[in-house]
């Protein structure tokens, strides 16, 4: 969705708004402190995520963010050249990632309802990845 659309659209432009503070909010949990979001390279796909571009204050450096009805994550840029890509890597991420916990012998039930989330919010975004007329135009 591009921004235009965004901001022609007050409860879009509302959850748009929450999703960057989110973003943002995680990025400094983390020590990211960030200068600009990147907005033409970064994707919107309300109801279910955002993926953002971020520059990293006081370097060149760049992440990608993401929010929405799955874990907030980050990855630096590099990792991936657009949205859709960096959508890919964090469902890959988050398989590996509850793979890891499931053959994990001493992971509790608690660890493994987590790695089950994370399956479950990866396969879902991962369905997003494929519907291409969601990326046409990035």
């Amino acid at each position: 969705m591009s921004d235009q659309q965004v901001q022609n659209n007050p409860e879009q432009a509302a959850w748009v708004r929450e999703q960057f503070q989110k973003a943002n909010g995680y990025l400094v949990e983390k020590g990211i402190l960030t200068d600009q979001v990147l907005v033409k390279e970064s994707r919107y796909l309300m109801p279910h995520v955002a993926l953002w571009k971020f520059t990293e204050r006081g370097t060149t450096e760049k992440v990608w963010a993401i929010t929405g009805v799955c874990p907030t994550d980050h990855v630096d840029a590099k990792v991936a050249g657009d949205a859709r890509e960096a959508l890919k890597h964090f469902c890959l991420r988050w398989q590996l990632r509850a793979d890891t916990i499931l053959n994990d012998p001493q992971s509790d039930a608690t660890q493994q309802k987590f790695a089950n989330l994370l399956i479950n919010h990866a396969e879902a975004c991962y369905e997003l990845v494929e519907q291409k007329d969601l990326w046409q135009g990035s």
